[in-house]
């Protein structure tokens, strides 16, 4: 299931929230929502084959988590439709740091090796 599917529904989308508060079993998450027990479980399977979520089986419960790393597709989109300039490769500030040092190092020591400025008054 494709991520941005899962999150059509506001439902999924609800429980997704709930989940980034912490890990949760299913009958805390019904408890939440207007809807079944059974639907609450449907709306966890589709977001568990869009990997949003994990459940684990603890006794006779069931036991979900957030898996966080799952919505990068939607952070990514997110961030191409935001109009942010792109990253700045980090090769290209570390040329940019060099050539500031440079340019420093050069300047110092073109101000040393000048001879000291004496001011001149005009007679006149």
């Amino acid at each position: 299931m494709d991520v941005f599917t899962a999150l059509g529904d506001p439902v999924r989308r609800a429980l997704l929230r709930r989940l980034a508060e912490g890990p949760a079993r299913v009958v805390d998450l019904a408890a939440d929502h207007d809807i079944s027990r059974p639907a609450v479980s449907r709306h966890l399977k589709v977001l568990g084959d869009a990997g949003l979520v994990a459940g684990a089986t603890h006794g006779r419960e069931r036991h979900y988590t957030l898996v966080p790393s799952a919505l990068e597709p939607v952070a990514v989109l997110l961030e191409e439709l935001s109009g942010r300039t792109p990253r700045i490769p980090e090769h290209v500030l570390d040329g940019l740091d060099l050539e500031v040092r440079r340019t420093s190092r050069d300047r110092a020591a073109g101000r040393q090796d000048r001879p000291a400025r004496t001011e001149r008054k005009d007679a006149g």
